[in-house]
């Protein structure tokens, strides 16, 4: 297996050398709007600890990483009155995983409403300001 590369971009918003609309961070996790959103209120949940995916990840990291994953995909079900939540985890490049920084995906759903595909250009930052605003008044 390729080792985790301290480079990635995850890495770097928990540097703080790239930003992020941030709406939930503890000691372990930090979770954050994805910028390319796949549908309104689509979030990332990350370890704090290098991981380079599920594969390799220390099972007391995710220990403390799958709690964090469930609040927020209730916050984010409630509020946007979703029918339900994807939740999307993705190891290794043929699995199409593309940051290599543990992540799980979380996004609320609406029965008969497509996801959006998750590549294209950024989102408006005030949009997702927003939208992180209003998982954050449902935790």
């Amino acid at each position: 297996m390729t080792a985790y590369d301290p480079n990635n971009i995850f890495a770097k918003i928990l540097a703080g050398d790239i930003p992020s609309v941030k709406l939930y961070e503890d000691e372990h996790t930090l979770a954050f709007m994805d910028v390319m959103p796949q549908a309104p209120g689509h979030l990332l949940v990350i370890p704090k600890t290098g991981s380079r995916n599920l594969l390799d990840a220390d099972p007391a990291v995710l220990a403390k990483l799958i709690p964090v994953v469930q609040k927020l995909a209730n916050a984010a079900k409630d509020a946007f009155d979703a029918d339900g939540v994807y939740v999307a985890q993705f190891n290794e490049l043929a699995a199409g995983q593309t940051v290599f920084h543990l992540h799980f995906h979380v996004i609320p759903r609406h029965e008969g409403v497509p996801l959006k595909p998750h590549a294209g250009g950024m989102a408006d930052v005030e949009m997702l300001k927003a939208q992180a605003e209003k998982i954050k008044a449902a935790l």
